[in-house]
């Protein structure tokens, strides 16, 4: 038996080509409408069994608003979301919007349709392997782009790092000196590396920098880690 769906996608032209494909094999499509103002209306008034809705940015904040309405409204029409390979957070969203699936939009015809049954059918529509990848993604995340922080913190060696932390505690070259066991030449050297380094001409304006930049927190953290900042060379 097949399904009453309605499918709903930014792409009038893939909309339209799914549309079809599923009408082909036997299933019921209401409508296919490019996503707009009145998209949750459109299907709260169509009352599909399931509705196909699609999107290039799951993890874009408010992409599932419409999930969101439509499930408050008509709570026994399944939305079943088709989009790019997702992120956690993507998965997360839609599912927290009320989704009952996730199927990638590269996906075969015949993986639609398995989804649209188990949606119709109070199952949740999501294939394993993509729940696999999003599981490893949570387990392994990728490096997110550098911010300003990480950048400055890769510039300085280990003890610049130390160095930086006591003037940011406004120790001065002597108790520097002391609290690292070198001499002041040497307190005095590291300091004026760490200055040239960050760019700035004072020690108040590195400890000022430092703090926004969140770069003495990283290098807290990775002081009670036991690690050397990433790429820093050792001296």
């Amino acid at each position: 038996m097949g399904v009453r769906v309605m499918v709903v996608d930014e792409h009038r032209l893939l909309a339209e080509a799914l549309a079809s494909a599923l009408k082909l094999r036997g299933h019921r499509v209401l409508a296919a409408a490019a996503p707009a103002a009145g998209a949750a209306e459109l299907v709260i008034s169509r009352a599909p069994e399931v509705c196909l809705l699609g999107t290039a940015t799951p993890a874009e904040p408010g992409v599932f608003e419409p999930i969101v309405r439509i499930k408050r409204e008509r709570p026994q029409i399944a939305v079943v979301v088709l989009g790019p390979v997702p992120s956690p957070r993507g998965i997360a969203a839609a599912f927290a919007a009320g989704a009952s699936g996730y199927v990638r939009h590269d996906e075969r015809i015949e993986g639609v349709e398995r989804a649209l049954a188990k949606a119709r059918a109070g199952e949740v529509a999501i294939a394993p392997q993509l729940l696999q990848g999003a599981f490893a993604e949570l387990l392994n995340p990728a490096a997110q782009p550098d911010d300003e922080g990480s950048r400055l913190l890769r510039m300085l060696t280990p003890r610049e790092v130390e160095v930086l932390v006591r003037v940011a505690e406004g120790e001065d070259t002597r108790l520097i000196a002391a609290g690292m066991a070198i001499a002041p030449s040497t307190a005095r050297t590291h300091v004026q590396r760490v200055l040239m380094k960050l760019g700035v001409g004072s020690r108040l304006e590195a400890a000022a920098l430092a703090a926004r930049t969140g770069l003495l927190d990283r290098a807290g953290l990775l002081e009670r880690a036991g690690l050397p900042p990433t790429g820093a060379a050792s001296s």
